[in-house]
């Protein structure tokens, strides 16, 4: 082999070698960056299930009084301006054991212990101090991990910009809050944002309707009931102190949801328990 041969080769080798190690260093900063995140989204989600703070907001639904309207659902397509297909809270038609049926109305269970919270990469989605699962829009990546992980499903995918108007405008409401970008995951949130603005002006969330959920306030039949679970003489704490039988779906999961049920009169918890 002549010597411009060999120094040709030579100089082949080294970029090569040049070349395989930016692809490694590069792999490893990636991999580095990844467990950076990681390591955030689970300290972010220890940080959660800390200190609780002054309030707990939870919900009761009473299964007897839902007569399956669908306008706890309306009401919350209007202030979130959600089309038909993005729907924060569904209602579906179950039978008890019996063969009687009835109508469960589902929102987010706004568990103390979520899976959705455990498996989110980036602490997308946490927990506040009030108990409240809740969205960082601007930190979610789109991974759809937490719509795997809820047993509920309650959470949405977004999949387009948002950019009309919902169709249950302004027949049940009018757009109460930002648009999220598209391809984030989105859910209920108990319309927190009513009750910051509530506790701020000194209203009662669950009593005062502007500082109460959208879908307890367009409930007919008064089948929602909503308030603090600290606060003994709150509208859910006096219902739940007034049932012995409350119920919360999957309970078996130990996700511990702050949505309690009043399940169909004379039915046990496994009535319900399917959800």
């Amino acid at each position: 082999m002549s010597d411009q041969t060999k120094n040709e080769t030579q100089a082949e080798n080294n970029v090569s070698s040049r070349r395989d190690f930016l692809k490694i260093a590069g792999a490893m900063v990636g991999a580095a960056a990844l467990t950076q995140i990681a390591s955030v989204g689970i300290k972010k989600a220890q940080a959660s299930h800390g200190e609780e703070g002054e309030h707990r907001w939870g919900m009761v639904i009473d299964i007897n009084l839902c007569i399956g309207c669908n306008y706890c659902t309306y009401a919350c397509q209007a202030v979130n301006n959600l089309d038909d297909d993005m729907l924060y809270n569904v209602v579906t038609t179950e039978t008890t054991e019996n063969g009687d049926e009835y109508f469960l109305s589902r929102p987010c269970m706004h568990c103390d212990d979520p899976p959705c919270v455990h498996v989110c990469p980036v602490a997308a989605t946490y927990i506040r101090d009030d108990g409240i699962v809740t969205m960082d829009y601007d930190l979610c990546i789109g991974c759809r991990y937490c719509e795997v992980a809820c047993p509920y499903d309650v959470r949405v995918f977004n999949w387009r910009e948002h950019s009309g108007t919902s169709p249950r405008v302004p027949a049940f409401g009018t757009p109460e809050v930002p648009p999220r970008p598209r391809g984030v995951m989105e859910k209920c949130t108990f319309c927190q944002h009513r009750i910051d603005i509530g506790v701020e002006r000194g209203l009662v969330p669950g009593v005062d309707d502007s500082a109460t959920p959208a879908c307890v306030v367009a409930c007919p039949t008064g089948a929602r009931i909503f308030g603090d679970l600290k606060d003994a003489e709150s509208p859910a704490s006096v219902s739940l102190q007034a049932n012995k039988t409350p119920i919360r779906l999957r309970e078996e999961l130990s996700t511990s949801p702050k949505v309690y049920y009043l399940p169909p009169t004379g039915q046990t918890n496994a009535a319900t328990e399917e959800g």
